[in-house]
């Protein structure tokens, strides 16, 4: 199936949240214990990029089953994220508050995935 899914991937309401997400990111990497943590800055980094990056990805692929399995990187992406945030907090990198704050919007972003992957596969079946 050929058909592209509005009018591109900056109109993805996930797509936009999971980039302010990754800039909220590098913002509080740029911060305290992440200044000498390169390892970890690093892969938080990386993996909170690869969201959106997948996002629009997937949604410039031709077919709805292409995109799809860069919808589902994007997820296993944001749960790398979420791990690796998960262990900044347990070794005081990052204080409780903004372990919940990140928490909340990735399990935001995680529900919106996986709705657009649930919509793009029904629409890749036959009727």
């Amino acid at each position: 199936m050929c058909a592209k899914m509005g009018k591109g991937f900056k109109d993805l309401y996930v797509w936009k949240e999971s980039m302010d997400l990754a800039v909220y990111i590098y913002n509080i990497t740029n911060q305290g214990e992440f200044r000498k943590d390169y390892a970890l800055r690093d892969q938080i980094r990386r993996s909170a990029v690869s969201v959106p990056s997948n996002l629009a990805e997937g949604d410039e692929r031709k077919t709805d089953k292409d995109a799809i399995r860069f919808f589902y990187i994007a997820k296993g992406s944001l749960a790398e994220l979420r791990t690796q945030i998960e262990i900044a907090h347990k070794v005081h990198y990052i204080n409780k508050t903004v372990y919940s704050e990140i928490e909340e919007k990735s399990a935001k972003i995680g529900k919106m995935l996986g709705s657009l992957i649930k919509a793009r596969s029904a629409r890749s079946r036959p009727p």
